[in-house]
Order: structure tokens, then sequence, then C-alpha cells
């Protein structure tokens, strides 16, 4: 036994002389006092001994646990740019002891990564930029010059860019996928439309090939159907690598300052109060950032219709949600409908409103939910 270990006790005994000298009113007090000198003598006696466990190797020696399974190639992307896991090289995944444990990852090295991010929704796919539109016109008519496309008419003001006929150059032409077909093959020219992001300071970014009977004389209308989506994806991702890698040499546009002049979502109020969100945005597009919106401010979705155009969601409080005190302790409630989000087209546009169940007696807080709505939208 270690010395310190019979030194607290030798000190408990005289502890417990003093305590028959004093009066009954203290003893209680004593005795507290007393206890706690026990704990710390047996604490460090049994530790001394080697009676504890040393669980200081624990994290070192802890399995590797299973990879994360998630619905869908899809929703494991999704998750994977919110939540990254740094990898861990194979040279530094060997043995460690307590006194070197590793330091929690910097996550903030990752950070340019994300500021590009490859998003779809049904047949549409955009690069989501965390820059201004006029931060990202530049970079993308520099790409299109240095892929040999090259630039035949623009219009900042709609935020279009439309190139030369890809027929001409080879490195063009792999990029929008023609192949050698003679006097027969079609012409293609390839449209960049840049435009302001749906969430604040940000840029979406689509790249379009288009056939075509000649060179055009002048921009033609964007067309919003798809004909070849991966052809699309990849010229998008080859815009991504581009623009990384010359990060440091952006520059700016002030002919494209007017396309951020009006954001694509903004919240409708009266006596300042939120009664509606704008969205200008068509149907499909509106209705997946509401169902994103939605999951990431963490409100329950008990069902929807989206030919109504309609989310059934639980959004009562949490007193309202737990009917005693023991209910902070159990299992989460089940969710019932008590709010509805609803989508309504309305001159080219979308509103997006909240109101209360016919049925539920609580709290209106549609204003809320809008909020809440708007903050994760916008």
């Amino acid at each position: 036994m270690p010395r310190a270990f019979f030194e607290a006790v030798s000190q408990f005994t005289n502890w417990r002389g003093l305590m028959g000298a004093v009066p009954f009113r203290k003893i209680h007090q004593r005795g507290v006092l007393a206890g706690f000198a026990v704990s710390i003598a047996l604490t460090a006696g049994l530790s001394g001994c080697g009676m504890l466990e040393d669980r200081s190797l624990r994290y070192v020696d802890a399995p590797e646990g299973e990879a994360l399974d998630t619905v869908g190639e899809r929703q494991r992307d999704r998750i994977g740019n919110a939540y990254p896991i740094r990898e861990v090289e194979a040279s530094k995944g060997g043995r460690m002891f307590a006194d070197e444990l590793p330091a929690p990852p910097d996550m903030t090295a990752e950070i340019l990564e994300q500021n590009y991010l490859i998003e779809q929704l049904d047949d549409q796919v955009w690069l989501l930029i965390n820059e201004l539109p006029g931060q990202v016109w530049p970079g993308v008519t520099a790409y299109l010059s240095d892929r040999g496309f090259g630039v035949a008419h623009d219009s900042p003001q709609l935020g279009l860019v439309q190139t030369e006929l890809a027929n001409y150059s080879r490195n063009a032409r792999a990029l929008v996928g023609l192949e050698d077909g003679g006097q027969t093959e079609p012409k293609v020219l390839l449209q960049a439309r840049v435009a302001p992001g749906v969430r604040r300071k940000t840029t979406e970014v689509q790249l379009r090939p288009r056939q075509v009977q000649g060179s055009p004389s002048e921009l033609i209308p964007w067309q919003s159907t798809v004909e070849r989506l991966e052809i699309e994806r990849a010229l998008l991702e080859d815009l991504s690598s581009f623009l990384q890698a010359r990060v440091d040499t952006k520059s700016y546009s002030r002919a494209a300052l007017g396309m951020a002049s009006e954001p694509r979502v903004r919240m409708l109020s009266e006596a300042e109060q939120p009664v509606a969100i704008r969205m200008d945005l068509a149907f499909d597009r509106a209705w997946g950032e509401v169902k994103r919106a939605l999951a990431d401010a963490g409100v329950q979705v008990v069902d929807l219709d989206r030919s109504a155009g309609q989310f059934y969601v639980d959004f009562r409080s949490r007193s309202e949600k737990t009917s005693g005190w023991f209910d902070w302790f159990g299992d989460e409630p089940e969710p019932v409908y008590t709010f509805h989000v609803q989508l309504q087209v309305s001159d080219n546009a979308i509103l997006v409103t909240a109101g209360r169940a016919p049925d539920h007696q609580g709290v209106d807080r549609s204003a809320m939910l809008l909020s809440r709505l708007f903050e994760y939208l916008y």
C-alpha cells in the first residue's frame, strides 16, 4: 500500500476523535467532511494498489466501427456533403499510447472543397457555389474559352452565355459527347446559365448542350428540358475542378451585378408578421427545396400530397408534446398532424403558406413555422 493511503486513514482517525468532542449539532457537518476524506483516501489507496482499471488505452484499442448504411446513393451524397468524415491515413493508424492520442481533425481545412457542390433534383443538375454571381461569371466564361468552346453571345443581365459550335474543337467535342458522324453529325453548342442561388450569397451554374441547325446569329432562349443529364453532370464536374484550380486568380464582373439584385426566395409580411414565402422557382424545384428545408429545420413531416402541394407536419412546442414531467425522460412522442405547409402557383412564382390543422386546439404557431422555414430556405 502507498504511504499516502495510510496517512489519509490516520487523518480520518483523528477526525473521529474530534467528533467526540463537539456538540451534537455539528456531528452531521463533520460527518459529511469525514465521508469526503474517506473517499479521497480510498481512491488514492486503490489506485496505488492497482485495484482500479486503467481505462486510458480504451480509445487506442477500440475496434473500427461499421460504415453508415444510408438509403440510396443520392441520400449518401447529401449526408456526406453536410457531415464530412475525414479519412485516416494507414500510416497513422498504428498503435498509440495514452499520452499520444491524436487531436480532433481540423474540419476547417476542407471548407474550400465545400464551396463547390453539385446538386441534383429530378432531371435538373447544377453547380452550387458559395459566391456571388458577379464573382462566378468571369470564371465561367474563362472555362468555356479554355476548353475550346469560345464565347459567341452573352447577356450578364439574363445570366446566359452561348458558345460557338463545338463541332470544330477536339476538346469541346469530347466534353459534349460528340462522336465522329461525318457530314451527318448534329451541330451542337453549349449554353451556360448563371443565376443567384436559392440560398443567400450563392450562385447556381448550369451547362446545357443544345442541338441547332446552324450557327445562331444571336442568343437563343434557355431550354428548360434536359436531353443528356450525364453529359451535363460531367461538364459541371469539369467546371468545378477548373474554378477550384484558379481560386487565387478570381476576378469580378460589374456587368453581372444585376443578377443578384432580386433574391429568388423572399418573405412576405403584413403588420410585421410573416404571411407567405415567395419562391421564384418552378414548382418541382420549390417542392424539393421546401422538403429539404423542413428536414434541415427538424420539422417532422407526418404526410405529404405533392399533387395538392401540401406538407402535413407536426410543429407543436415541446411543452405541447409532453403530457407530464416524466415524459421528458421517455421516448420521443409520435408525430401528429398539427400544421400544414401549402405551395401554390401565383404569378409565375410559388407562394408558400402555413396554417393550423382544423382539429388542433394548441397555440397557432403558423407565423413561427414560416419564419423557421425561411431561415433554412434562404
